[in-house]
């Protein structure tokens, strides 16, 4: 496998990554079927261990690959595509803004059979600041809105 994945990252039509976390290798995302001249795109696939899911590793590590295909190698189009019961892998993409573009039926076999898959895209010209300050902006607004001092009819320190 891994011999396929460095053949096909040296041709230009897939990038491998790994994602560690706290030192730990704890996931995997590829863009794969890179597609160059009039449509310059990709597609994203990944996993996470369930140990760290929910702590934003994965949208982390597709926004700074998504940055990495828009402004370094020169992509113009991300797509990923998840199967409709895959609820973690689509709250990862409506984290980070993906547009919903509808269902590709029968798009993929897998475990024996052709299964239906959702399709999310995002094009470098709807990321002009980059996915990662998107996301970390985000981030930043969800957490404001959760601290109780952030309701101004609310006291910061109740009870004092």
């Amino acid at each position: 496998m891994v011999r396929h994945l460095r053949g096909e990252a040296n041709a230009g039509r897939m990038l491998p990554f790994v994602i560690e976390y706290q030192g730990r290798l704890v996931g995997q995302l590829t863009v794969a079927g890179i597609t160059w001249g009039s449509m310059c795109s990709g597609h994203v696939g990944y996993w996470v261990d369930q140990a760290v899911a929910g702590r934003g590793v994965m949208p982390t590590a597709v926004a700074l690959v998504v940055d990495h295909c828009f402004r370094t190698v020169g992509l113009h189009r991300i797509e990923v595509c998840i199967r409709p019961e895959n609820g973690p892998s689509r709250r990862v993409v409506e984290k980070l803004g993906f547009r919903s573009e509808g269902l590709r039926p029968r798009y993929l076999h897998i475990d024996g059979a052709w299964r239906d898959h959702l399709v999310f895209a995002l094009t470098a010209e709807e990321v002009p600041e980059g996915l990662l300050a998107r996301w970390q902006r985000a981030r930043s607004q969800q957490a404001h809105a959760k601290s109780p001092s952030a309701d101004p009819g609310k006291p910061a320190h109740p009870g004092k």
